[in-house]
């Protein structure tokens, strides 16, 4: 099984999961996501961006969870180091916030690597829930890279990323 295949499968496992959760009703909260649903209503995908995006190269992508009006996630890519050419690693977030449609999110470190993102995040007009690319992320990605003496370099460049398509549509 190829890696974009696995990371189809991380996917629907993942929405599977999400689909059949309940959300309580989220309050903005320290920058925090303000997206509202009633207690007694199952996960709304209209509402709630969470699942899976595409990142920098086939097969990498970005996962959001919105729960609870807190937004976590992790941006899983492959290697490009001598150490870990080709190797599938997750950055997990260290720091993230949605408010309204303004997203950010700032990865741990990882072999001296770690990204930035400042951006939105919103729904595509024409686009129908569940479909590829309903949900678009668009911002300023930053690189950040150290090395051994601690100096560190930024890269910067802009980017869109689109959602996932929901797999479990007939």
């Amino acid at each position: 099984m190829n890696r974009r295949a696995v990371s189809v499968a991380i996917c629907l496992a993942l929405m599977c999961c999400l689909a059949q959760a309940q959300r309580p009703a989220t309050v903005t909260h320290q920058g925090q996501a303000t997206y509202f649903q009633s207690p007694s209503k199952p996960y709304d995908g209209a509402t709630n961006p969470s699942g899976m995006y595409t990142f920098l190269k086939d097969g990498e992508f970005v996962q959001l969870t919105l729960e609870d009006g807190q937004l976590s996630g992790f941006v899983s890519r492959f290697g490009e180091t001598e150490s870990d050419k080709g190797e599938f690693i997750d950055q997990f977030f260290d720091k993230a916030s949605l408010d309204g449609d303004h997203l950010y999110f700032k990865t741990k470190t990882v072999h001296a690597l770690w990204y930035e993102l400042d951006g939105t995040l919103t729904v595509v007009p024409g686009k129908r829930m569940g479909d590829e690319g309903y949900r678009v992320i668009r911002g300023k990605l930053t690189l950040h890279a150290g090395d051994a003496k601690g100096h560190e370099q930024a890269s910067q460049k802009t980017v869109e990323f689109k959602s996932f398509p929901d797999m479990r549509k007939p």
